[in-house]
């Protein structure tokens, strides 16, 4: 009897602590309101994984850029965009996982009653700021783009927007973010991954990210070009330290990606392995970032056929510094700003010393990968990479020491070598390449759209000139 009170007792205690059995079926491991903040830091690793990962499925701008080559498949870097999902996987990702993310980010900071005025100012100037760059490399990969009715679940079949007019309205919205920064409010913090609510550092990446987004139109549309960069040079990056870097992780999920596809503590593959195209020059300079870049074999430097089966054993792979699983994730970085500064100069948008930024930009690549500053002025002294005497104009000199510089980096360096023409890298030729192959200059739109937003793709695709990786974007006049 005593027990059967006992029994029921608990029965009577434990049913008057909740409403109905719903109460019962609430997984406590998923939650199901997600914090402002949360958002945004799962965006900022979203968007570093999609910028940086190598798998094959996703990006494969290294390719492209002919820092690596593949050792067994080839369709990747004799550019089939079809045999993959590629397009897809990038669009997705950003789309779906980064855009979608900060758009809800916003709306809880919004309609929180409790954020004063200035803190919602610096936070939504947070997430302006990685969405204009996530959004730019949308439109900077593909052109036109669903941009004004993207982000609406409402709306499935979005239209797609002109790309230009695209670029111009990330421009504004980057600027009035700018705006909205103030040292009064606090910003997002222990969730800001890359600078821990510093709104000095943001200020500074914000400008950073102004003087990069108006290179790319310094050829289609110079005044404009001028304007911007003039009012950004003064507050970009000053030093190594200032880069904007997404800080991985010595363990699965959180750990690079580059680690995850290449790093025999993660993998098996053997897929990759630099090239001759890439090596084979620094070889000639004696480039000090060699030993971080790259493994050697037989003591030697060595790369691989660009565009053919490669056995990996034969030639140099990626370095260990690169497929550490903890190497943070770069947005950008001071050497791609002084080579940016230098490329202003020379084409007078600002007043100053190209040489002197040339110089800062190589040094601080060189220093961030493990060399010294002597190292750099040993570097800088040979007659072919001394900015006096190196060969060619200004875009072949910045081209070719950037291409360099953004070893690793293959989306950037893809978005450099369409602006800047150099280096001159050619496609695979002979033996079994096909004939009349094309570097890309664009990635097709992706097959769910052709699909699920026919009409508006075929729109697009009329507009641009074609949906194909040969049709040059609005601004990529040479």
């Amino acid at each position: 009897m005593k027990k059967s009170l006992v029994i029921l007792f608990s029965f009577i205690l434990l049913t008057s602590c909740v409403d109905s059995l719903d109460d019962y079926n609430v997984d406590t491991k998923k939650a199901t309101v997600v914090p402002a903040v949360t958002l945004f830091s799962n965006s900022l690793k979203g968007l570093i994984d999609a910028i940086t990962t190598p798998n094959v499925s996703n990006n494969n701008f290294r390719l492209y850029v002919q820092q690596w080559a593949e050792t067994t498949y080839l369709d990747e870097q004799r550019y089939n965009l079809t045999a993959r999902a590629i397009p897809q996987a990038l669009w997705q990702s950003i789309y779906r996982d980064v855009i979608s993310d900060l758009t809800e980010s916003r709306r809880l900071i919004n309609a929180d009653p409790l954020i004063t005025a200035e803190s919602k100012a610096n936070q939504l100037a947070q997430i302006e700021i990685i969405e204009v760059l996530s959004w730019s490399i949308l439109v900077n990969t593909f052109g036109d783009i669903p941009y004004t009715e993207a982000m609406n679940p409402l709306n499935p079949l979005p239209k797609f927007d002109d790309a230009k007019t695209v670029y111009y309205s990330l421009l504004d919205r980057l600027d009035a973010a700018l705006a909205q920064l103030n040292t009064t409010g606090t910003a997002f913090a222990a969730g800001d991954l890359i600078y821990k609510g510093d709104i000095s550092k943001w200020r500074a990446f914000g400008n950073s990210l102004k003087l990069r987004l108006a290179l790319v139109i310094a050829d289609s549309d110079a005044a404009k070009a001028k304007t911007l960069i003039a009012a950004a040079a003064p507050n970009v990056f000053k030093a190594n330290t200032d880069k904007a870097a997404f800080p991985y992780v010595g363990t699965p999920p959180n750990y690079n990606p580059v680690a995850a596809n290449l790093n025999s503590l993660y993998t098996t593959r053997q897929d990759y392995v630099v090239t001759s195209v890439f090596v084979d020059p620094m070889n000639e300079l004696n480039d000090p970032r060699r030993s971080s870049y790259f493994t050697t074999v037989g003591g030697v430097y060595k790369g691989g056929n660009y565009g053919f089966a490669n056995t990996y054993a034969d030639f140099s792979k990626v370095g260990t510094k690169i497929v550490d699983p903890t190497l943070e994730g770069l947005f950008m970085d001071y050497s791609e700003v002084e080579f940016g500064l230098a490329e202003a100069i020379e084409r007078g948008f600002i007043t100053g010393d190209a040489a002197d930024h040339y110089n800062k930009a190589i040094t601080a690549s060189i220093t961030y990968w493990g060399g010294t500053a002597a190292d750099a002025s040993t570097y800088l002294a040979q007659p072919k990479v001394a900015y006096a005497t190196a060969t060619g104009d200004y875009k072949q000199k910045i081209g070719f020491q950037k291409w360099l510089a953004l070893y690793n980096r293959g989306w950037e360096s893809w978005v450099e070598w369409r602006r800047l023409d150099y280096p001159k890298l050619l496609p695979p030729t002979g033996g079994s390449a096909p004939a009349g192959l094309q570097i890309p200059v664009r990635i097709i739109y992706p097959i769910n759209e052709q699909t699920l937003n026919g009409a508006n793709l075929k729109a697009a695709a009329t507009a641009i000139g074609g949906d194909l990786a040969s049709t040059k974007l609005w601004w990529d006049k040479f």
